[in-house]
């Protein structure tokens, strides 16, 4: 269990997906062993003595796959090292001033106060029309969100390597 990582997501399109799918493998690179599922597949976390969860982000609000995780599991998270990601804000410049500072669903911060998460963070997302169904292009259209791929990777790749020093620190 030492070395053992769980990353887990909630995505609707994907992206999400993607971005839990590069935080392992920068995990698996910096020597930790790392799984990665979608959060509705996950069953038991004995095996795992840190936990890095993530959603897709519509309207301030988690997915409910993921929802349902971080409920369902607060208990075992609470022995854990456990760090926090969203993903959603498309356009270009700081992820966290696109939302206006926001950082976590209100409504699930009591889990997160009580879990008390080594890091949250805050991942562009991406915003792909041929996907979105007529409410959510109507939606963002509304709020002028701009379409596109804007994760950054190098963010992303940049907060796993931090989790992997934490890890490491933790472990000698």
């Amino acid at each position: 269990m030492e070395d053992q990582v769980l990353v887990v997501y909630a995505t609707k399109y994907g992206a999400t997906a993607e971005i839990a799918e590069k935080i392992a493998q920068v995990l698996r690179q910096a020597g930790l062993q790392t799984d990665v599922f979608p959060a509705d597949r996950v069953r038991d976390l004995t095996p795992y003595r840190a936990i890095v969860l993530g959603s897709a982000v519509y309207v301030g609000k988690w997915r409910k796959e993921a929802e349902n995780f971080l409920q369902a599991n607060e208990k075992a998270l609470v022995e854990r090292q456990v760090w926090l990601f969203s993903s959603g804000p498309t356009g270009k410049g700081d992820a966290a001033e696109l939302v206006q500072g926001w950082r976590f669903p209100v409504a699930l911060q009591p889990i997160a106060d009580r879990i008390q998460p080594r890091d949250i963070a805050v991942f562009h997302g991406s915003a792909n029309v041929k996907k979105l169904n007529f409410i959510e292009k109507q939606m963002l259209n509304t709020v002028k969100a701009p379409l596109g791929d804007f994760r950054d990777w190098e963010a992303i790749t940049s907060w796993a390597l931090s989790i992997a020093d934490d890890l490491r620190q933790a472990a000698s």
